[in-house]
């Protein structure tokens, strides 16, 4: 597709080389120490990443305190409202297994401002809408759009990168997917009670018109791009509609219902057979298929992707949980539950820029088991919470997790890359968005669950929904709440010791370098 290593890459035979020759050779020899440095140019492309990544990120949940606004505004109902924030879900899923084919085809930078510009227009056209409908319609606009934004910017780091510096790197594109659940409730609740939530989307625009001109003035023009990659169109309308429906019916559980419900058995049922003819027909195709499975069939690439998958299910889980705590067991404002989270960003932008360093020299099995010895610790102690108690334990609590995830998240996504080959980036990149999306609804979904089985078994004659439980309190209501998030937390703790087992299957070391073959 991409013709000879050496026609692509000129003088360097390796699959990460670059123009500035700073990767090793396929003879497994390391390269000189110069050379692993984070270079103008890499801290550039760093930039441009972060600039446009990070309102994409924050958007997927800076809108989950604007619901009774927009239900009231709109004088509809929340079951309807709720599509606002499930549309975008659904866009980005949909989205990500393009991102893969569409870099081939058409290059990175293209690919990248494309996507800018389809959420900088969603995002202008959200803040304009007249109705309901057209605000779900435009933020389906504004979720395919930021859907490949994230993985093409990983792609584009990664290439440039090479193993030398990987999770230097990507300790820089962990920083967005940290604020966003940290400062996407702050930053909506401020706009919420200030300005009108249209806001919420206006401010979209001036950040992303920002980033693009960063990414016009510093992207290199694209050279790797295959005017004979052909889209896997069956691909497509086996993996994009699959995972719609089981990130919908994962939404489903999580909104109320269960994991034994119609409303989640139906659209899991379909979204697992179509992902499983997804893979069966990926198998059979190879490099023709929408994204190549057997180039990902590393023990990095699966032992990674395999523990990331298990803990962002933890710690989605934690993500929701704090907050509901806050607002449902003490009644406390959506502003001061938002404010419990941000330690946990905090903590972790202490920590990745170490943990990026460690995976670069030891490998990433070790710092990615201490980071979850840290949020174990954390949410074992949040299992300990009291419906009287204050901030502190909780803020603290949350600080240290957010140490663990800065070790966790940059370790565990550099480690995903190491031993492919150049041209393998753009699929493993499509394929690691997709177990982490789903891994994040699953938690969602389960912990939810979990919750309501929880309270209906503390309160008797209960449904287990959040709003019933707020509405009929009693004096004795706040403890038995806290008794059911204790529990709870207890099941997060749970998901995140699993994941410890894929993590002792990482690699002790980084693998220096592909192989001759592989490349």
């Amino acid at each position: 597709m991409y013709g000879t290593i050496d026609t692509l890459y000129g003088e360097i035979d390796t699959p990460y080389g670059n123009s500035k020759g700073n990767a090793m050779s396929t003879t497994g020899t390391a390269p000189p120490a110069r050379a692993a440095a984070l270079d103008p140019h890499l801290r550039r492309l760093a930039v441009v990443v972060v600039l446009g990544a990070i309102m994409t990120v924050l958007d997927s949940t800076i809108v989950n305190v604007a619901i009774t606004a927009l239900g009231r505004d709109f004088g509809t109902s929340l079951s309807t409202v709720q599509w606002v924030m499930t549309g975008y879900t659904l866009a980005l899923s949909m989205a990500i297994p393009l991102t893969a084919w569409s870099v081939r085809r058409f290059g990175a930078r293209t690919m990248w401002l494309v996507s800018l510009c389809l959420f900088i227009g969603g995002s202008l056209l959200c803040g304009l809408a007249w109705s309901v409908a057209a605000l779900i319609v435009f933020r389906v606009l504004q979720g395919f759009g930021g859907g490949m934004l994230m993985p093409v910017g990983q792609t584009m780091l990664a290439r440039e990168a090479g193993p030398e510096r990987m999770g230097r790197v990507m300790s820089v594109i962990s920083v967005p997917a940290m604020l966003a659940p940290v400062l996407g409730p702050l930053l909506g609740g401020v706009i919420v009670d200030n300005l009108n939530w249209r806001w919420m989307f206006f401010v979209n625009v001036p950040f992303c018109a920002l980033a693009l001109v960063a990414a016009l003035r510093m992207l290199p023009r694209d050279e790797e791009r295959g005017g004979d990659a052909r889209l896997d169109v069956v691909g497509m309308l086996l993996l994009s509609p699959g995972l719609a429906a089981l990130v919908y019916a994962l939404s489903q559980a999580g909104d109320g219902g269960s994991l034994t419900g119609g409303r989640f058995l139906g659209p899991a049922a379909a979204g697992g057979a179509l992902v499983a003819a997804f893979a069966a027909h990926a198998l059979r195709k190879g490099d023709g298929a929408l994204i190549d499975l057997r180039r990902l069939g590393t023990r990095a690439f699966t032992a990674a992707t395999g523990a990331f998958f298990l803990y962002s299910a933890a710690m989605f889980g934690l993500m929701i949980l704090v907050p509901l705590f806050a607002g449902i067991a003490r009644g406390d404002s959506a502003l001061e539950a938002g404010r419990l989270l941000a330690p946990m960003g905090l903590g972790g932008m202490a920590t990745m820029a170490v943990s990026g360093r460690l995976a670069d020299r030891i490998g990433a099995r070790w710092p990615a088991f201490g980071g979850i010895l840290c949020v174990l610790a954390g949410t074992v102690t949040l299992t300990t919470l009291s419906p009287r108690g204050g901030n502190t334990v909780i803020m603290v609590a949350m600080l240290v997790i957010g140490l663990g995830h800065g070790m966790i998240a940059p370790s565990l996504m550099a480690m995903a890359y190491q031993g492919l080959p150049r041209d393998a980036v753009p699929a493993a990149t499509t394929g690691a968005n997709i177990l982490i999306r789903i891994g994040s609804s699953f938690g969602t979904a389960a912990t939810a669950v979990i919750l309501q089985i929880a309270i209906r078994g503390q309160i008797p004659g209960a449904s287990g929904g959040l709003e019933e439980a707020a509405a009929h309190r009693t004096a004795e209501t706040p403890a038995l709440l806290t008794n059911a998030f204790t529990q709870t937390f207890w099941w997060v703790a749970a998901f995140a010791l699993v994941a410890l087992v894929p993590v002792f299957a990482v690699p002790r070391r980084p693998e220096r370098a592909a192989t001759t073959a592989a490349a």
